[in-house]
Protein backbone atom coordinates (compact mmCIF):
# COMPACT_ATOMS: atom_id res chain seq x y z
CA UNK A 1 0.00 0.00 0.00
CA UNK A 2 2.77 2.45 0.90
CA UNK A 3 4.52 2.24 -2.44
CA UNK A 4 1.28 2.49 -4.43
CA UNK A 5 0.30 5.58 -2.42
CA UNK A 6 3.80 6.99 -2.98
CA UNK A 7 3.51 6.49 -6.74
CA UNK A 8 0.03 8.04 -6.87
CA UNK A 9 1.07 11.02 -4.73
CA UNK A 10 4.06 11.71 -6.95
CA UNK A 11 1.87 11.53 -10.06
CA UNK A 12 -0.39 14.14 -8.43
CA UNK A 13 2.57 16.35 -7.37
CA UNK A 14 1.62 16.07 -3.69
CA UNK A 15 4.04 16.44 -0.80
CA UNK A 16 4.02 14.60 2.52
CA UNK A 17 4.56 10.98 3.52
CA UNK A 18 3.05 7.52 3.89
CA UNK A 19 3.99 5.16 6.72
CA UNK A 20 2.94 1.97 8.47
CA UNK A 21 1.62 2.32 12.00
CA UNK A 22 2.41 -0.39 14.56
CA UNK A 23 -1.25 -1.48 14.78
CA UNK A 24 -1.32 -2.39 11.06
CA UNK A 25 -2.89 0.79 9.72
CA UNK A 26 -1.32 3.08 7.17
CA UNK A 27 -1.01 6.83 7.74
CA UNK A 28 -0.83 9.25 4.83
CA UNK A 29 -0.09 12.93 5.34
CA UNK A 30 -0.45 14.81 2.07
CA UNK A 31 -0.37 18.46 1.08
CA UNK A 32 -1.55 19.91 -2.21
CA UNK A 33 -4.46 21.60 -3.91
CA UNK A 34 -7.86 20.64 -2.48
CA UNK A 35 -9.11 19.26 -5.80
CA UNK A 36 -5.97 17.16 -6.30
CA UNK A 37 -6.15 15.80 -2.75
CA UNK A 38 -9.77 14.75 -3.32
CA UNK A 39 -8.78 12.96 -6.54
CA UNK A 40 -5.88 11.25 -4.74
CA UNK A 41 -8.20 10.01 -1.99
CA UNK A 42 -10.76 8.77 -4.52
CA UNK A 43 -8.05 6.96 -6.48
CA UNK A 44 -6.79 5.27 -3.31
CA UNK A 45 -10.29 4.09 -2.46
CA UNK A 46 -11.07 2.89 -5.97
CA UNK A 47 -7.78 1.51 -7.25
CA UNK A 48 -5.59 1.12 -4.19
CA UNK A 49 -3.98 -2.28 -3.67
CA UNK A 50 -5.64 -4.72 -1.30
CA UNK A 51 -8.77 -4.09 0.67
CA UNK A 52 -9.11 -0.61 2.08
CA UNK A 53 -11.57 -1.13 4.89
CA UNK A 54 -11.89 2.42 6.11
CA UNK A 55 -10.38 5.80 5.46
CA UNK A 56 -10.39 8.39 8.21
CA UNK A 57 -9.94 11.83 6.73
CA UNK A 58 -8.62 14.67 8.86
CA UNK A 59 -8.13 18.09 7.31
CA UNK A 60 -5.84 20.77 8.64
CA UNK A 61 -3.98 23.74 7.19
CA UNK A 62 -0.90 22.89 5.15
CA UNK A 63 2.36 23.38 7.01
CA UNK A 64 4.62 23.61 3.97
CA UNK A 65 7.20 21.48 5.77
CA UNK A 66 7.42 18.86 3.01
CA UNK A 67 9.41 19.26 -0.19
CA UNK A 68 8.40 15.90 -1.70
CA UNK A 69 6.39 12.76 -0.92
CA UNK A 70 8.26 9.98 0.90
CA UNK A 71 7.77 6.48 2.27
CA UNK A 72 8.58 6.13 5.96
CA UNK A 73 9.25 2.91 7.89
Amino acid sequence: MRFAAHRMANQCSLTGFVENIDDGRVRIVAEGETRVLAEFLETLQTYGPGAIHRIERVESPATGEFSNFTVRR
